[in-house]
């Protein structure tokens, strides 16, 4: 899998999902384009309209708590986020999040040792995390091949349109 290289957007503990996508707009519209430029704007209301393709959102404890907000990870797909690193998840979010292709890195340290604006390179394969800003680098567990290949193709839907199949059939 290649790597990912973005810039880091920095949030606290306990982004839920109404943070990241609120109920306001969930129900207007089903059109993820829309929705995802309200991404965030909870927490961080000028983030839909900046965050680049492949920058990476570095939080505290408990991202994605909250209700199951399928289109919590969607809009942030929809933006190009290249990958998530929290010190943990909320548990629906962190599957979501897998389920539509974004990673997921769950680690204590990372989030305590960067800062917004780093630039970081994520090695998915390796369990490398390299912050290119400082240059230190961090070991992170790796995700199991089996939601690496459903990363890797874009998500459970994607890979079943692809394929007619899911990874593990």
């Amino acid at each position: 899998m290649k790597k990912i290289k973005g810039k880091v957007w920095k949030f606290d503990d306990d982004i839920s999902t109404d943070l990241i996508i609120s109920g306001k707009y969930k129900f207007k519209t089903l059109d993820m384009g829309e929705l995802s430029k309200h991404a965030m704007e909870g927490a961080d209301p000028d983030f839909a309209e900046n965050v680049g393709k492949g920058d990476i959102i570095v939080a505290g404890e408990n991202f994605g708590c909250g209700s199951s907000r399928e289109q919590a990870p969607l809009v942030l797909k929809e933006l190009g986020v290249g990958a998530i690193i929290s010190k943990f998840f909320a548990r629906i979010f962190y599957r979501n999040a897998i389920n539509v292709g974004i990673p997921v890195i769950e680690n204590e340290e990372i989030p305590d040792k960067t800062s917004a604006g780093d630039q970081l390179e994520v090695d998915l394969t390796a369990g490398t995390v390299e912050n290119l800003t400082t240059g230190e680098k961090f070991e992170v567990k790796p995700l199991p091949e089996f939601l690496l290949k459903i990363i890797e193709k874009g998500g459970l839907v994607e890979q079943y349109k692809k394929q007619g199949k899911l990874p593990w059939e």
